[in-house]
């Protein structure tokens, strides 16, 4: 299982447009993955509902973690996501 805190980027936070990107990327991978804002609870990153829920704003913290066959590569994409401004 690996780790990983992300600041977010897009001005949006975890809601709208960049939330559906990351909900899908999380659904490519075959590892388990959650999401929380720092200090909070975790949630299922591949659930749509779960993800917008979390209220993440632009310029805070989300921990990552993924447990699987690709939970690499899984939370590079994530990270990706959420530090890529959107356009």
């Amino acid at each position: 299982m690996i780790e990983r805190t992300v600041t977010v980027v897009p001005e949006d936070g975890l809601h709208a447009r960049p939330a559906s990107q990351f909900v899908e990327t999380a659904n490519e991978y075959d590892s388990e993955i959650t999401a929380a804002p720092a200090g909070g609870d975790p949630v299922n990153a591949a659930s749509m509902l779960a993800v917008t829920g979390l209220g993440v704003a632009s310029g805070e913290d989300v921990v990552l973690t993924a447990e699987g066959p690709d939970e690499e590569e899984a939370i590079a994409a994530l990270e990706d996501v959420l530090t890529t401004p959107e356009e």
